[in-house]
This record gives C-alpha cells, structure tokens and sequence, in this order.
C-alpha cells in the first residue's frame, strides 16, 4: 500500500533512513536538520521569520524550497496543529491536522487527519509512544500496521555539542515528508510540554 500525503516523489520503493538532530542549546527554541542515510541535508526545519512568538515553522527541501508549513491552531479544545503545502495558510493548501490526544506528558498520541476527512470521526493516521523517550511509532489509521518509526540515537559528539539526535525508519512507499513533518509537530508538542 503507497501512503503519498505530500507528494509521490517522497515515496520510495525501500525503507528511508533518516538522521534527526535538533540543537538544544538554540536560541529559537531548537531548529531541526533532517539529513538521509548518507549524510546529505533533505530538510530543515526554520522558525517563521513573520512573527517572532510564532509557533510556525517551515519545512524547507534540499533547494532550500519551503515544502511545508506547521501551524499551530490557537484556542482549540485539545493541542491540534495544521499543515499546509508550502509557505501557504490557506485551507485550500490544508494537507493534514494532527490533534493530540492525551494530556500525559510522559506517553505522546495524536491523530492524524488529512484534509479530506473534515468530520474527523476516525482518524487516517496515528501516532503512539514516548517522544521524550525518542520511542514512537505512526500507524495507519487505529490499526497496528506501521508506516514509520521515530528511536534515539546516541553519539558521544552530540551530547558534547549539545544536539539531540535521533533516528526515522520510514518504510517502504510511505511519503518520508510527511512523516518528517509529523516528527517537528512532535517537537512542538515537547517544547510545549518543558514549557
């Protein structure tokens, strides 16, 4: 089964590794680098420039292209995010809504609703696990079938220089963007959370 939610072009055939550092120690509250099994950058993730106490953030691509925009959504009855295609806000550019379903701050679970499924009764996608502990899983829907997977990775380096590394198994067919962009809301909600 292919799960394209951004685009085909980020579905790939095999399993796609990707390498997760946040810097710590940053003063925007942590910018995010996503690099490939090779080393080479495929996205970071930047603070939007438009407001300072924004809590939107901007997925630019290797040519420095904004692929995506996280929106925070303010006065929602649970912690619920939107993203958008592109540097858009626009509901005609709404791609998917993850809204969080726990108050615990120590176990992390969100559905996961594209845009198309506007009475979010069941959930397209899933998210189950520990973000603290670096341990969750994305599931299709309320099923056990796994899409991707998000475990820490720890490198004596990292921790001298103050970044946070972790690691995505994206598995195969499975657009790897879209589960990069479900990993930066789930930053947000960590963020929230330590403050």
């Amino acid at each position: 089964m292919r799960v394209v939610v951004v685009s085909p072009k980020f579905c790939a055939p095999d399993v796609v590794s990707l390498t997760v550092r946040r810097k710590v120690m940053s003063i925007t509250g942590g910018e995010l680098t996503v690099t490939d099994a090779y080393g080479a950058v495929v996205l970071q993730v930047k603070r939007s420039v438009l407001s300072v106490r924004s809590n939107r953030r901007i997925l630019i691509g290797a040519a420095r292209q904004p692929i995506l925009s996280i929106h925070e959504k303010v006065l929602s009855m649970h912690p619920t995010w939107e993203v958008f295609r592109g540097d858009s806000s626009s509901s005609s550019d709404l791609l998917f809504t993850a809204k969080r379903c726990t108050f615990l701050k120590l176990r992390t679970e969100m559905n996961i609703f594209l845009a198309g499924n506007t009475a979010q009764q069941v959930c397209d996608f899933k998210m189950k696990g520990s973000y603290f502990d670096r341990n969750c899983a994305i599931y299709l829907g309320n099923s056990n079938t796994m899409i991707a997977q998000i475990t820490r990775k720890y490198t004596v380096s990292d921790v001298l220089v103050g970044k946070d590394t972790f690691n995505i198994t994206v598995f195969p067919d499975v657009d790897h963007v879209f589960v990069a962009a479900l990993v930066v809301v789930l930053d947000q909600v960590h963020n929230s959370d330590r403050s």
